[in-house]
């Protein structure tokens, strides 16, 4: 990662320019990294980039440190050119949206990201880890490799990536994000306070959670829980459903879980978790992707059509 991290910094300096941008409809992860990278440029270089997105950005994210720099980006001027894109946590260049005519149009392009990117966008340098926990972890160890500042800001933004993308810890797998915790701890992060902020949520949403839990199917000997949040819930949803697919992984026997989202008619984003197997073949048959045990797609189908889909496709699955 040091050379990679050396030409980063390289790329910074000479860059009149820059913007950042992450996925659509962006999670802890996206924002906050995106969020982070900025400020870092910032204290770093003098620079202040301009940080884009589409779609979404959920409620609870609100109150994150410097949400003020990120731009929906119709509100920017697409026809400028900027001479460093610099893309987080993206997946598929399907998942950029609107932006994506910022990145193509850049005189240089680096992603930065810890999913298997089967559809890239072409960056000309790639700062990839598939054993990170967030995008978060990554941004991290660039600021180690280069010696470069932080603030308190960077700080809780990173440890804000970490606890969103791993259920509050409860996926990790190695120390080493534990390891970024305590040291971000140490400088002055309240995690304590974070969490508790994080994980407050407004009544419709925690009540359409709670009728797609109602009203999940299990499958397969119940180790398959599937739910849906129909188009009539969704404009109350908040975030990406991750406290309907919590609640149905603790039921007995639950192995894999799915949340199919009807956000229009005849478009399903799908969400899918897993204890141990992996799943992430699954997401790549529905043109998807992500992690081995966290990973999504969008179709643009019936929800039924997708529901009967999702069923087939874990047939087989459970031993």
């Amino acid at each position: 990662m040091d050379e990679q991290v050396k030409i980063f910094i390289e790329k910074i300096k000479g860059a009149n320019s820059i913007a950042i941008m992450g996925h659509k409809n962006p999670d802890g992860d996206s924002l906050c990294s995106a969020l982070a990278l900025a400020r870092l440029i910032e204290l770093n270089f003098n620079k202040r980039p301009v940080c884009v997105y589409d779609g979404n950005v959920p409620d609870f994210l609100d109150g994150v440190p410097l949400r003020g720099y990120m731009h929906y980006y119709e509100r920017v001027n697409l026809a400028d050119s900027y001479d460093l894109v610099i893309i987080v946590d993206y997946g598929t260049a399907n998942q950029i949206g609107g932006p994506e005519i910022i990145a193509k149009s850049a005189k240089y392009v680096i992603e930065i990201d810890h999913h298997r990117n089967e559809n890239p966008i072409g960056a000309q340098l790639c700062i990839n880890d598939l054993s990170a926990v967030a995008t978060g972890q990554i941004v991290y160890e660039i600021i180690a490799a280069g010696k470069l500042t932080y603030d308190l800001d960077i700080a809780n933004l990173l440890m804000i990536s970490l606890i969103t993308d791993t259920g509050q810890f409860r996926f990790v797998q190695s120390g080493r994000p534990m390891r970024i915790a305590a040291d971000l701890i140490d400088f002055g992060v309240n995690i304590r306070e974070l969490i508790s902020e994080l994980g407050v949520k407004n009544r419709k949403t925690l009540q359409v959670e709670a009728r797609a839990v109602a009203n999940a199917e299990f499958l397969y000997k119940n180790h398959l829980a599937l739910a849906i949040i129909p188009h009539s819930d969704y404009k109350f949803l908040d975030g990406k459903g991750d406290t309907a697919m919590r609640l149905l992984a603790q039921v007995r026997d639950v192995e894999c879980v799915v949340l199919l989202k009807q956000q229009k008619q005849n478009q399903i984003g799908i969400s899918i978790r897993s204890r141990i197997q992996p799943i992430g073949h699954i997401a790549s048959a529905l043109g998807g992707g992500g992690h081995p045990c966290a990973a999504g797609a969008l179709v643009y189908d019936s929800i039924e059509n997708v529901r009967m889909r999702i069923i087939e496709l874990f047939r087989g699955e459970f031993k």
